[in-house]
């Protein structure tokens, strides 16, 4: 029986230094943008025609929309930014947890520059020092800045 437990034991280490350094699996890279400042960043998660998720660090209004989310209207859970989907306009994401997969799917963020525009499947946002805005192919859109924020 202490045999037995020794090798589940050594099997367990081995299985976590594997999937530590990604021999056990591989996970998918879900791109993304950052603003030059960091405080704004934009996911791209695929499946579906894909969906862009977008957060922001620091805000003016983060309060307001945490009480949105924590209200009758919002379920009970946290804020935690803003949706667009490739069709209809963008939304105030109030959620419980992450929105991807974190044990299959890894963001991997590039910092946009003011004046540049991002494409990834049906999205486009373009990085301003006012803030960055996103749209689907349907003119459909968010913005968000340190100050405010819009979708539509």
């Amino acid at each position: 029986m202490r045999k037995s437990l020794s090798v589940l034991v050594v099997a367990a280490v081995v299985s976590a230094a594997l999937a530590s350094t990604g021999v056990a699996g591989s996970t998918t890279i879900l791109p993304g943008i950052r603003s030059p400042s960091g405080n704004i960043k934009c996911l791209f998660v695929p499946g579906g025609g894909g969906r862009l998720l977008c957060s922001i660090v620091h805000s003016s209004y983060a309060r307001k929309l945490q009480g949105r989310c924590m209200g009758p209207t919002g379920a009970g859970v946290d804020w935690h930014g803003f949706n667009l989907n490739p069709v209809g306009k963008g939304q105030i994401t109030c959620t419980g947890g992450i929105l991807y997969s974190p044990a299959a799917q890894h963001p991997r963020y590039v910092t946009l520059p003011y004046g540049k525009s991002w494409r990834q499947g049906v999205f486009t946002c373009m990085s301003r020092i006012t803030g960055v805005t996103c749209r689907n192919r349907t003119g459909h859109g968010l913005f968000i800045s340190r100050a405010s924020w819009r979708v539509w």
